[in-house]
């Protein structure tokens, strides 16, 4: 059996299992929900084992309650089979009245959910979010800088020998761990199949509704081209309609959209909108991510030395790399990650907000000195405009990097660091 290898999602289930009765586990499939659910889990039902799927459906209809007994935490996997099964554990958390009753994983968010017949479970099952592996919990990162650290404004050094073509290289990878370890072909194949997955059956299984494999691809396709915008979706119909002779109309995009995002293939990045000093008119467009920088490179065909060969092309992809790891890094700490950008044109990749209200800026840059100092001026001009009688000033500014030798502080105050030397 593989060795377990540590994720920071286990701190958050952890702690979260000690403040209420039930925790939905959501996230892409393979990125690790039931490894690590099982790993505290104290009995488990597999909604999804072939022999069995019928009759707990079935179960699920007529008495639902027994399939909730047994040693607790209970883990339920793949309960999304059973919509119904939502309603009888938020309901026996209440009976039960005590903490750290079940554990629910899923790949898919259930039609149901957003029905007003279903009970939010607010105060009773907690949600919280699992992507594929960060460059720390790979063991790609040394972990030498803390994100809590520059919360607290610690000094900050570290080291990091990463080059160019292994970045590229951890970018095509993902961070799906059946990829950890491999060598290097089959562990750039787990995104390919991944993508083959969502493309021939999980985006017409979350909800039922048959959609056509080569318009999914196409869609995917584009996204991948306009991935770190703030394109609307008109951009990405004409992206289509320009590429391909079949085109969707934007009703039938926007379906499509909201099914990878139920099935986690796509996690865009919302706008920040900060207490500015000016009346500068803030764009409100979500930024375009996957939850993976892989299904970004497999969507398009490309690899390592495509990348490498495309410096452009792969600034974007390692932007999204980038936001993985700070989503993965943020949630343990009960942060978000958002974008900024005005009408005037200057933006800020990544803003990191802790829900007591503070937050660091963040420009990510693939390397080299020009690009770095490009990246501190832009801190330093969005910080200037913050009125920080209104809100905090900054607890942290960093440019995050790809290739850099070492983590440090520049004179400006600005924190350089290689995301292969970032942790939580």
């Amino acid at each position: 059996m593989k060795e377990y290898l540590p994720r920071i999602a286990d701190k958050v289930l952890a702690d979260h299992l000690e403040s209420k009765g039930a925790v939905l586990i959501q996230g892409p499939k393979w990125c690790g929900k039931t490894t690590t659910a099982r790993h505290i889990a104290a009995s488990v039902l597999e909604m999804d084992q072939p022999d069995l799927t019928e009759q707990y459906q079935e179960l699920a209809r007529i008495k639902p309650s027994n399939l909730l007994e047994g040693a607790v935490p209970r883990l339920i996997d793949e309960w999304q089979i059973a919509p119904n099964l939502w309603n009888t554990v938020r309901y026996e958390v209440d009976q039960r009245d005590e903490f750290g009753q079940f554990i629910l994983t899923g790949s898919a968010v259930p039609p149901e959910l957003d029905e007003r017949t279903t009970h939010t479970g607010t105060g009773r099952i907690v949600r919280m979010n699992m992507r594929p592996m960060s460059l720390y919990e790979s063991g790609d990162s040394s972990g030498e800088v803390s994100l809590e650290d520059l919360f607290k404004q610690k000094e900050i050094s570290g080291s990091d020998s990463h080059d160019i073509d292994s970045i590229a290289f951890l970018i095509c990878r993902g961070g799906w761990p059946k990829a950890i370890g491999q060598k290097p072909k089959v562990a750039l194949k787990q995104a390919y199949d991944y993508l083959n997955a969502v493309v021939s059956d999980d985006i017409s299984r979350v909800d039922g509704v048959k959609r056509d494999s080569g318009r999914t691809e196409r869609l995917l396709r584009s996204y991948s081209r306009n991935i770190a915008g703030q394109v609307p979706l008109t951009t990405i119909r004409d992206d289509l309609s320009a590429n391909e002779s079949d085109s969707f109309n934007i009703e039938t995009l926007a379906q499509y959209i909201i099914a990878l995002e139920r099935i986690f293939v796509i996690e865009d990045s919302p706008a920040w909108n900060p207490n500015l000093r000016s009346k500068t008119a803030i764009r409100t467009s979500d930024t375009r991510y996957f939850v993976d920088p892989s299904i970004a490179a497999a969507s398009l065909g490309i690899g390592p030395d495509d990348l490498v060969g495309n410096l452009n092309t792969m600034g974007f992809l390692f932007e999204n790399l980038c936001m993985r790891d700070l989503r993965v890094y943020a949630e343990r700490i009960n942060g978000k990650v958002y974008h900024y950008r005005d009408k005037a044109g200057l933006e800020c990749d990544a803003v990191i907000h802790l829900s007591n209200g503070e937050y660091g800026l963040v420009e990510v840059k693939l390397g080299g000195d020009k690009l770095i100092a490009e990246g501190a001026a832009n801190l330093l001009k969005l910080a200037d405009k913050i009125d920080t009688d209104r809100m905090k000033k900054p607890a942290f500014m960093m440019v995050l990097c790809g290739v850099a030798p070492y983590a440090y502080k520049r004179k400006d105050g600005i924190h350089v660091v290689p995301v292969s030397c970032l942790k939580d």
